[in-house]
């Protein structure tokens, strides 16, 4: 028994140590990645980013909520910050006993320069569904291969489809795959986990790429109405 119990202790040893090490060797890639572009890099914790992009409410969730491993400065024509996120969620046992969970997942938020309307977008899922056997159906597309795969929501049906015309589409469905979130100005794109500078810049890219393919006379619009 203290045979098995000197393992198991070796054992969370060893998952501690090459955890950490491994989140040095990310901070140090972040940081790399960030000089070589000419970025701000700052592996502090910030808590004022629920308030400073309190538009998405995926940034709302929990309590002890806070970034880190923060990049921020200019990808391609737009301003945009990259980040990790974490907040905890509580629940209660069978026997009473407070439970706290801990989420992380990483983030890219672009500021496009000019008002957004509402639109949320993401890989959709079996419990998507069954939502739609249910009457709970989000916007669907004349290109069938990207209504499967994607759940679209918004409460301005024009402006779902004047962003996901046909070229935006097939786009997306040739990237890959992230949630977004479009709300004022700004765009969130996320992933569950903590993402690799790789995987970052192909956020940053789906964004950005997204946004490009915005028809100019739907951006003309947005910014005669504001």
């Amino acid at each position: 028994m203290e045979f098995v119990i000197v393992i198991f202790i070796v054992l969370f040893l060893f998952v501690g140590y090459f955890g950490h090490r491994q989140a040095v060797k990310r901070r140090q890639e972040l940081s790399h990645w960030a000089k070589t572009l000419g970025l701000v890099f700052c592996a502090d914790k910030d808590r004022s980013f629920d308030d400073r992009f309190s538009e998405f409410s995926h940034l709302q969730q929990g309590s002890n909520r806070y970034a880190y491993n923060i990049i921020e400065g200019r990808y391609n024509k737009y301003s945009f910050s990259a980040f990790d996120y974490h907040y905890e969620t509580h629940s209660t046992d069978s026997k009473g006993r407070r439970e706290t969970h801990h989420h992380y997942f990483s983030a890219v938020v672009v500021d496009t320069g000019f008002p957004l309307k509402p639109l949320f977008i993401r890989n959709e899922t079996i419990f998507d569904k069954v939502g739609e056997f249910f009457g709970f159906d989000d916007i669907d597309f004349e290109l069938a291969e990207f209504s499967r795969e994607f759940m679209v929501k918004s409460p301005d049906r024009r402006w779902a489809f004047d962003v996901l015309h046909q070229e935006s589409m097939e786009f997306l469905l040739a990237s890959p795959r992230f949630t977004l979130d479009m709300q004022n100005r700004r765009v969130l794109a996320y992933r569950s986990g903590t993402l690799s500078v790789a995987e970052l810049e192909q956020g940053l890219d789906v964004v950005t790429g997204l946004i490009d393919r915005l028809p100019d006379s739907v951006v003309r619009e947005l910014k005669e109405a504001h």
